[in-house]
């Protein structure tokens, strides 16, 4: 059963990103498929390389790590990681059941581990409440989105553009989140209508287009652009330029 799996989302409202780490295949396509039916989005590494690319261009919200892997072992894969991401939730798996191995695991800034073999309920549980901590220190590290001169406050649905108050309908404000979430990152009328809108608009795309346009006059009119349009490609929203 998924009980908790609406709560349990990016900040953008997207699935969560679990990167997995295993050089047996078997077990990390059937660690793939358990976490899939979580609802969340899962990457799959064999080796402590691939792994640390992967893991710079899909940008997980947590790891499951194996210890042991053909190149570099876990500890080396998670120093790697956490000098690009330094606050991603790593959970290991070992079969080693020394206790000193747990402990290096964990001291080298490991979230908690599991024991080879361990069921996967016991993964999932473990891994959802080390999201759902994730999840809760960085909503209370800030409640504001800020690019440039330009400041959403997420808590009180303020929106300001330097000293002056923008009043947003909704769909704006969620809008002009989403772009805010994703700074300097071109975005397509498609992930902006699953994100924003939650269902797709068939041929209707151009209701992205409308509400960009809504946004503009609101967040840039007068002023230098910080919403810009990719031809071809989307949106992006950056910080404006000065001078």
């Amino acid at each position: 059963m998924r009980q908790e799996a609406p709560e349990l989302r990016r900040a953008d409202g997207g699935a969560l990103r679990v990167l997995v780490v295993d050089d047996e295949a078997t077990l990390a396509e059937l660690l793939t498929m358990a976490l899939r039916y979580e609802g969340w989005e899962v990457r799959a590494a064999a080796d402590g390389h691939s792994a640390v690319r992967t893991a710079r261009e899909f940008r997980p919200d947590a790891v499951v790590l194996d210890v042991m892997l053909p190149d570099l072992d876990g500890l080396e894969v998670l120093r790697r990681l956490r000098a690009d991401t330094p606050d991603v939730p790593v959970l290991f798996l070992t079969a080693k059941d020394a206790v000193e191995d747990r402990v290096a695991g964990l001291t080298a800034g490991g979230d908690d581990y599991v024991t080879k073999p361990f069921s996967l309920e016991e993964l999932v549980a473990r891994l959802r409440g080390l999201l759902r901590r994730s999840a809760i220190t960085a909503a209370r590290q800030a409640s504001e989105l800020v690019v440039g001169d330009l400041v959403l406050d997420e808590d009180s649905r303020e929106v300001r553009r330097g000293d002056v108050l923008v009043e947003l309908t909704a769909t704006e404000f969620e809008l002009l989140r989403y772009l805010m979430r994703n700074p300097k990152r071109v975005l397509s009328k498609a992930q902006i209508l699953d994100r924003v809108w939650s269902y797709d608009f068939g041929g209707q795309s151009n209701v992205v287009e409308l509400y960009i346009s809504y946004l503009r006059k609101k967040i840039d009119a007068g002023r230098p652009p910080t919403i810009h349009t990719v031809r071809g490609a989307g949106y992006v929203l950056k910080p404006a330029a000065t001078g």
